[in-house]
């Protein structure tokens, strides 16, 4: 607690609460501190990247092979601490992001206590303390306002209506808003973790893990290889003891050794170990090349998700328009000035004076000590065009309880005299500096500058053509300000009245500032089929012309409803909503209603916004997108922040999770060929009782040349194709005939060649034979399946097939790289029977992708006939 303020408040008769009773209130947990509880602990985020199936199975299979002493058939161990390592360290940023939400700024406040004014940390302030609110500063805890000084609030963070709020005594205040002029006195009602702030907090702070397609589908072959892995393993070491004539001989020589590393080979060769690596290392590349675009990941995951976006649902101020607002012009009401008198009457020297004279008023009226951010824009543009601060003689500053503000200008004198200047044809024109210098006259004019309703509403005489046409330039998207004048000097400004017989002369149109990269940027959505929505808290016709403007919906007019008039129930809200394009009046937990009606008819969404009362909403979101001046809270629950607040990176974003999601579709059924054909030869070896016709190294260095790096390469390849639902099915269709085709081969090698080349397989020299014959037909199959995924091959997808198949070979010749993966090249009748056994396995690959689509047609009519729905 700090010693008593330095700055002077008004006199007050509230003392406040005492120092005892503070202390009472800190001790029954009635103070602002909120606790703050973690999204999940480290030892949670680690356990859960460590224990996982994959890594179980990996880890167990290198146990084995490391009791045997076979260090070298262990290295595919590697990828466990290199998958775990990446998930652990996204998890790790993810957690502090979330750790450090907070909506609130953690600032001293003034409140007072034992009368007097002292300045505590937010955090201190406790229930039923007398809480100063000053312009500038953020509300810290909900509370009924006892005494105001103008107070206005920006609620744009917590409702998302963009204009501010002027409050009276005994309304409520709740925190998150900002103070942007006034002053008042508030009795904290809410504290901590019941504020509304808290609240939004508290569930926007609840742990989401972004729901991958990918790694779903990847989770669902791991699920289904598990039901396999463990049975087959011990028929694999059952079957390979066999072969080398049971327990007692395997014991009593060491061959059992020989048995598990055979085993090991069969069940590693069925998890797809690099396909669960290279997503996530696919997933970081492609946030360090957003990050380059000023885009920042923070879930990984989320890189795919962007590939399946087909409904985004925009927030209006900060995404479309930057919150600025922008003068654009001053309209004369069309012949109303003849009404006005002391003025001239004829000639074009009357419209100079009449458009200069209200310019110079609405100058005047808007150069107020403190103007709100219309008067910024007006005078930002008025200044833009020359001029400058006029004489006033009074002034009646603007309300938003008022909605108008006033000055009293001295009347300009009649023509002649050193203020008149004569044009051709002895026409009188008076210029911006005479209406700039003119010394005072008895009395003045009164120049009015507000809402058009409002000063209209307390004019005598009908105007209404006048608010017809505020009412068209509303509906085209402007913020209408009316300008008036009065002869007559204003009576009363401590109880101003707006005078009657004032006539309307101008009207001031504004507009938000629309970013220029809007409507190209909704034109590329609307290219790629994704359905665009703007949602927002402001005047649903005012955000409806903002569409219109940037082209929302191209040549169609949107459509727009008031979110007053949406349903509850969510099935009849999801029904209203594909009729609608823009929403207004929304509030936070429609926003989040919004998303959720989405869901039901299976749309994959996005949510954009940078306020709080975007928070809810973009948490429930499939993917949030939050703007780099967002609120904090927004911006830690968001998986991808636009860091420059560009709404023009948004198809960068979606254009390289599409990349992201076709490329590793079709790496993923690279990996799943390996999977497929280690399973059904492993089935082969049980079935037949056969030594294992490979070691686990020569698929690790086979996997490693036609499919780790070259899928590595192709899944950092230019891919925009939009996604396509049933990621799974197409990768398991393509996956069989490769995979059938060389389990065959190799199959079909290890029964017959053994018998044809007079080989004992019981012997090490020709079981190591028949293990190198069998993986030079793995390698070739290999090359075919990744030439297969690898098309159009008339590019450099050509030379990369070329490239690796070249390095295999070549890797043969090298002594160290075939010693260490037990590579032997054949020579002799080893090389003739090999050379059949690859023409064989060639035309075993041919037939079987002959044969994939006409068994698949054959298969899916069945299914069909019996009802079921593929």
């Amino acid at each position: 607690m700090s010693a008593t303020a330095a700055v002077e408040m008004p006199e007050i008769s509230e003392t406040g609460l005492t120092v005892k009773e503070v202390s009472q209130r800190i001790e029954s947990g009635q103070s602002n501190a909120v606790k703050t509880s973690t999204s999940r602990s480290v030892k949670d985020i680690v356990r859960a990247n460590v224990f996982t199936l994959f890594n179980g199975i990996i880890f167990v299979a290198m146990v084995m092979v490391l009791v045997t002493g076979s260090w070298r058939d262990a290295v595919f161990g590697f990828v466990i601490i290199i998958n775990t390592g990446i998930g652990i360290f996204t998890e790790l940023k993810a957690k502090r992001t979330l750790d450090k939400l907070s909506i609130l700024v953690a600032s001293d406040f003034l409140v007072r206590r034992d009368g007097k004014d002292i300045e505590v940390p937010h955090n201190e302030i406790v229930l039923g303390d007398l809480l100063w609110i000053r312009s500038g500063e953020q509300v810290p805890a909900d509370g009924q306002i006892i005494q105001t000084w103008g107070l206005e609030l920006d609620e744009s963070m917590l409702t998302g209506e963009s204009r501010t709020v002027r409050h009276k005594v005994g309304e409520q205040v709740y925190s998150g808003a900002t103070a942007v002029s006034g002053m008042a006195l508030v009795k904290v009602n809410a504290v901590g973790s019941h504020s509304y702030a808290a609240t939004l907090t508290a569930q926007a702070k609840v742990y989401k893990k972004t729901v991958s397609d990918l790694n779903k589908g990847i989770n669902t072959i791991l699920k289904f290889m598990t039901f396999l892995v463990v049975p087959l393993c011990i028929l694999l070491i059952l079957s390979q003891i066999h072969t080398v004539g049971g327990w007692d001989a395997a014991l009593s020589t060491g061959e059992w050794r020989q048995a598990v590393v055979s085993a090991v080979a069969g069940v590693v060769g069925m998890i797809p170990e690099g396909l669960v690596l290279l997503t996530s290392l696919n997933f970081a590349v492609a946030a360090m090349r957003l990050a380059r675009h000023n885009t920042l990941v923070q879930e990984l995951e989320s890189v795919e998700t962007l590939a399946r976006v087909d409904a985004l649902n925009l927030d209006k101020t900060g995404t479309i328009t930057d919150g600025g607002i922008a003068f654009n012009q001053l309209i004369m009401l069309g012949s109303r000035w003849r009404e006005l008198p002391a003025q001239p009457t004829e000639g074009g020297s009357f419209e100079t004076l009449t458009e200069q004279a209200a310019t110079q008023a609405l100058y005047d009226c808007c150069n107020e000590e403190q103007p709100n951010g219309t008067g910024q824009a007006v005078l930002a543009g008025l200044k833009a065009q020359g001029y400058e601060p006029g004489q006033v003689e009074s002034r009646v500053p603007f309300s938003s309880a008022r909605k108008w503000s006033a000055v009293v200008k001295p009347i300009l004198p009649p023509a002649g005299g050193d203020s008149r200047s004569e044009s051709e044809g002895g026409r009188t024109e008076i210029t911006p500096s005479h209406l700039a210098m003119t010394a005072p006259a008895s009395g003045g004019e009164t120049w009015y500058m507000g809402a058009p309703e409002v000063i209209i509403s307390a004019l005598g005489g009908d105007y209404s053509d006048v608010l017809q046409q505020v009412n068209d330039y509303a509906n085209d998207g402007n913020r209408v300000l009316l300008v008036a004048r009065s002869t007559a000097s204003l009576a009363d400004t401590d109880n101003p009245q707006i005078d009657p017989q004032a006539k309307p002369v101008a009207l001031v149109l504004c507009s938000e500032k629309i970013r220029e990269d809007a409507e190209q940027t909704l034109a590329w959505f609307r290219e790629q089929g994704v359905r665009c929505r703007v949602i927002s808290g402001d005047n649903p016709v005012t955000v409806g012309a903002i569409a219109r403007k940037v082209r929302l919906t191209g040549e169609h007019e949107p459509r727009f409803m008031d979110a007053r008039e949406l349903p509850e129930d969510v099935n009849e809200l999801a029904r209203v909503l594909e009729n609608v394009d823009v929403l207004g009046r929304v509030l936070p937990n429609q926003k989040k209603a919004i998303v959720q009606a989405l869901h039901t008819q299976n749309h994959v969404v996005a949510m954009t916004g940078d306020g709080v009362n975007d928070a809810l909403a973009i948490k429930e979101a499939d993917l949030g997108i939050a703007m780099g001046n967002a609120a904090p809270a927004t911006k830690a629950v968001a998986q991808v922040v636009l860091v420059d607040s560009k709404f023009s990176h948004l198809p960068d974003v979606v254009a390289r999770g599409r990349q992201v999601m076709a490329n590793m579709e079709r790496v993923a059924s690279l990996f799943l060929v390996k999977t497929v054909y280690s399973a059904l030869i492993s089935l082969g070896v049980v079935l037949t009782q056969i030594p294992y016709p490979y070691l686990p190294r020569h698929i690790t260095y086979i996997g490693a040349l036609t499919i780790g790096m070259p899928a590595f390469i192709l899944a950092l390849a230019p891919n925009t194709r939009r996604y396509i639902p049933g990621f799974l099915k197409r990768v398991v269709t393509f996956a069989l005939p490769g995979g059938i085709a060389t389990a065959l081969s190799v199959l079909l090698t290890a029964w017959f060649l053994p018998g044809i080349m007079g080989w004992d397989v019981t012997k090490n020299v020709d079981l190591s034979a028949l293990r190198a014959t069998s993986a030079i037909i793995l390698f070739l199959m290999g090359v075919f399946v990744l030439a297969r995924v690898a098309q159009p091959l008339n590019s450099w997808r050509g030379i990369l097939v070329a490239a690796f198949a070249a390095a295999g070979m070549i890797g043969a010749f090298i002594p160290f790289v075939a010693n260490f993966f037990a590579l032997i090249l054949p020579t002799g009748t080893t090389l003739v029977a090999t050379l059949i056994a690859l023409g064989g396995s060639a035309l075993i690959f041919v037939i079987c992708l002959w044969l994939a689509p006409l068994v698949g047609k054959v298969s899916g009519k069945l299914l069909r006939q019996h009802g079921f729905n593929i």
